[in-house]
């Protein structure tokens, strides 16, 4: 402040105005795009939704809300089809709303789901020393998943997986019942929702091995938000308004590096 000869007052109203004068967000077309789409969330309930382009690896699109919601969703994928965006592929977590979204408005698009995301959520309900054989040996199966780079991968990983759930379905598929209500659960419930979480997911898990082209996880994204949480948290204090604009301020910066270098 001293060298600025500015006062702090002042250098406050400066930087609130300059980021009150956020620019206007502006979408380029494309005859292809491979999306890499994912949402985070900062610490004031502000969540940003991001459509990013692999191919030329910039932003297309975002949105500030308070959440990953449907009807939100929907319509940005409509307003990128509408303004000239031909969407080949989208990469995500699998959030039952962006599947949704994607199947309501580009039908058409390949969806990849996020195998990083996968391999996390496995591992998670798995643990690190799961208490079973079935357990143990699946935490082996999912954490080759990362591992799988061409056809021939996928094939022994595949076979691996079929001969685990021969080995194990009646461990996975065991109830406990309760006899006063006739109600049952599934006796080993993380090893089984990591199955079914895999099964489930298989059918969009390797498209990446057909097309190049499409991103096998949001790695990418997850990187872009970890950096701008970290210039972000520098500037605590702002209100939710001019949070908002910071973002949309380094979103803007970051689409057009090429530019200010």
């Amino acid at each position: 402040m001293k060298s600025s000869g500015y006062s702090e007052r002042t250098l406050k109203r400066y930087f609130y105005s300059y980021l009150d004068n956020y620019p206007r967000w502006k979408i380029t077309p494309s005859e292809k795009v491979n999306l890499l789409l994912d949402g985070t969330y900062f610490a004031n309930k502000v969540c940003l939704v991001l459509y990013r382009d692999n191919n030329v690896k910039a932003t297309q699109l975002y949105r500030l809300s308070d959440g990953e919601w449907f009807e939100e969703i929907c319509e940005d994928l409509q307003n990128l089809v509408s303004l000239g965006i031909k969407i080949e592929s989208v990469t995500c977590d699998g959030l039952s709303n962006i599947l949704k979204s994607i199947k309501k408005t580009c039908p058409e698009a390949i969806i990849q789901r996020c195998t990083v995301h996968i391999q996390r959520e496995c591992l998670t309900w798995l643990t690190r020393k799961p208490q079973s054989q079935a357990g143990m040996e699946l935490r082996q199966i999912v954490k080759r998943i990362h591992l799988i780079k061409n056809k021939n991968d996928w094939g022994y990983w595949i076979v691996d997986l079929i001969n685990w759930y021969e080995q194990h379905k009646e461990f996975v598929n065991e109830r406990t019942h309760y006899e006063p209500t006739g109600r049952y659960w599934y006796t080993h419930k993380s090893v089984r929702k990591a199955f079914i979480h895999i099964k489930r997911a298989l059918p969009n898990m390797f498209h990446y091995l057909d097309n190049a082209d499409i991103p096998k996880s949001t790695n990418a994204l997850e990187s872009f938000f970890g950096h701008l949480k970290q210039n972000i948290a520098i500037h605590r204090g702002l209100s939710k308004g001019h949070y908002k604009n910071y973002i949309k301020w380094y979103l803007y910066f970051k689409s057009n590096e090429n530019r200010f270098s």
